[in-house]
């Protein structure tokens, strides 16, 4: 009996790998016997963290357009087209049942060539506002898989399944002890903690903001654990006080735990693990994003009061005043978290599992 197959295809961020790793794990634990290959981009962060979770791995050289110097796009189209040939013969080696597409550079050339071949696709579109390459997809995928509503905006109606964004399986079991989270971190159990986060690569104005607003926390006595990114100059990891300072965090489980109010990027991943943990937040969203998605991403919350809006151009000014004003205040904390809860969809990659197989007429 042949084997189920699928394809996943995508990266460039943590915050399109883990999800889509989510997903393979929910499809083998429905399936433990399919066979499932990533199709990536190389060089890229997904070439390292997929193998690392289990899973085999190929490389596109595909990349993004450079819109500040369009004569430079002349190698990125002749890469386009290696990764389209390169993806045309992993589609026909692999023979999948089905692909699908989680974002990034590679999901675009892979799901056309799936297209090509009449394989059934699904597509996991993370933000509230759908990307170009995306929404060029759904018009030959069988299924999109949305966080947000109202995605008809984009997409046809008929093909739309509110799943929600899948998060990272310690994450979603939300089973971290917090006297465990406050010894891990060296934290005082009698006062109010901070957790900072920027993403893998960091982000620089959260950064610097929070470099520079260190003694007004300290002077509030209030506890700061702070994942720079390994991009920060100022990364190296520091346990000093009331500060908990490190490039990278392994146990998120535990500092989203210990933390009674976030600062983040606004990256649809994050998001979700905030809505599914039920933890306020300050969202700084980046300006360097296509379309700008994060700034949408941010507002979906903010304007239902889930969680409080700073732009990246008046965080190094307002950011910490912010922090510091919220934190002192039990009942806008308890607000944030009741209504950021509301906005949660629970156990997303089973769900889109189940929407992979009965696509593929598995099931």
């Amino acid at each position: 009996m042949k084997k189920f197959k699928v394809i996943i295809s995508g990266g460039g961020t943590g915050g399109h790998i883990f999800p889509a790793i989510s997903i393979a794990n929910a499809i083998k634990k429905i399936k433990p016997d399919s066979e499932i290959l990533f199709v990536g981009a190389e060089g890229r962060m997904e070439m390292e963290k997929v193998p690392a979770a289990g899973y085999p791995i190929i490389g596109l050289p595909v990349r993004g357009f450079n819109r500040k110097n369009l004569f430079k796009n002349i190698t990125v189209l002749f890469d386009l087209l290696k990764s389209i040939i390169k993806a045309n013969k992993t589609i026909k080696d692999f023979n999948p049942d089905i692909v699908v597409g989680v974002g990034g550079y590679a999901s675009g050339p892979t799901l056309r060539v799936a297209n090509f071949q009449k394989i059934p696709t699904v597509i996991q579109e993370q933000n509230s506002y759908a990307g170009v390459t995306n929404k060029l997809l759904a018009k030959n995928a069988s299924k999109i898989c949305v966080a947000y509503k109202n995605m008809e905006r984009f997409f046809p109606a008929d093909r739309i399944v509110e799943t929600g964004n899948p998060i990272r399986q310690d994450l979603q079991a939300n089973n971290a002890d917090l006297v465990e989270a406050q010894k891990y971190f060296s934290l005082a159990s009698d006062k109010k903690t901070i957790l900072v986060i920027g993403g893998s690569l960091g982000a620089l104005t959260i950064n610097k903001s929070i470099e520079n607003g260190l003694d007004k926390f300290e002077r509030e006595d209030i506890q700061v654990i702070w994942q720079t990114g390994k991009g920060y100059a100022s990364s190296e990891k520091i346990i000093a006080g009331q500060l908990f300072r490190s490039p990278f965090i392994t146990r998120m489980d535990l500092a989203y735990k210990a933390a009674d109010l976030v600062i983040s990027r606004a990256g649809a991943s994050s998001i979700s693990e905030l809505c599914v943990l039920g933890k306020p937040s300050i969202l700084v969203p980046s300006p360097n994003v296509a379309e700008d998605h994060q700034t949408k991403n941010a507002l979906a919350l903010s304007e239902n009061d889930a969680a409080i809006f700073v732009k990246d151009i008046d965080a190094e000014k307002e950011l910490v005043d912010v922090a510091i004003e919220t934190l002192k205040n039990d009942k806008k904390l308890n607000e944030l978290s009741e209504n950021v809860k509301k906005m949660a969809y629970y156990d997303a990659a089973d769900k889109i599992a189940e929407i992979v197989l009965k696509t593929a007429n598995c099931k």
